[in-house]
């Protein structure tokens, strides 16, 4: 399954609506596309979004216990809004604790299971942790879950940007390749063509809608 490229970039319009208009399980500071999207690829195989949040403190953590009784998961007030969870109980999502978990609810709230999209998420903007992976993949010799550097930001801090959704439609984004980007980066070059290639080999391994939280 893949999205033909004005679907995609529809797609990614609706997203930045949601957070725009709608209440969020935590507070959303910037929304990213990259990958085949911001590369101008149609169809786009897998739409790739990132999300970078506030940590959430000292929302409702009166209200824990009632939510921990009707539905079982811990930290509703604490980690994720109370007020979301309210509006949305059908996207409570949690962790392997049976925590509220923020990744996996924004997820829940903006995707569809079965679309092939994938949502980063993390407490750093998209450029800082693009380096914190790179750093902590280098250290492992594991590159899989690299984040691809060739992104836009498409709304920040409340503001939308009118030319950087511009130039998604348009497809006037130019990016080097990945294996290219990565030297730039501070990979030599054969490891970085073996980290663009287990990229590519995990990218194409997903299915339906994906998500990954990360904390930097």
């Amino acid at each position: 399954m893949s999205l033909d490229r004005p679907e995609a970039v529809e797609r990614v319009e609706e997203i930045v609506d949601a957070v725009e208009d709608e209440t969020m399980p935590v507070p959303v500071r910037e929304v990213w596309v990259y990958g085949d999207v911001a590369l101008g690829l149609d169809p786009v195989e897998r739409l790739d979004v990132y999300v970078t949040k506030d940590i959430l403190f000292k929302d409702a953590p009166e209200r824990a216990d009632e939510f921990q009784r009707s539905h079982g998961v811990d930290g509703v007030g604490k980690t994720v809004r109370a007020a979301w969870a309210d509006e949305h109980p059908e996207h409570i999502r949690a962790n392997a604790s049976g925590h509220a978990a923020p990744e996996k609810c924004l997820a829940a709230h903006l995707l569809g299971d079965d679309e092939p999209v994938h949502l980063e998420v993390c407490n750093a903007s998209f450029e800082d942790n693009v380096t914190q992976r790179l750093k902590g993949a280098k250290m492992r010799s594991d590159y899989e879950q690299i984040l691809d550097p060739r992104g836009a930001c498409l709304w920040i801090d409340g503001e939308r940007s009118a030319d950087a959704f511009r130039k998604l439609r348009d497809n006037e984004f130019v990016f080097p390749t990945l294996a290219q980007s990565l030297s730039m980066l501070g990979l030599d070059d054969d490891e970085a063509s073996e980290a663009a290639e287990a990229v590519k080999a995990y990218r194409e391994r997903q299915e339906g809608a994906t998500v990954r939280g990360d904390v930097v």
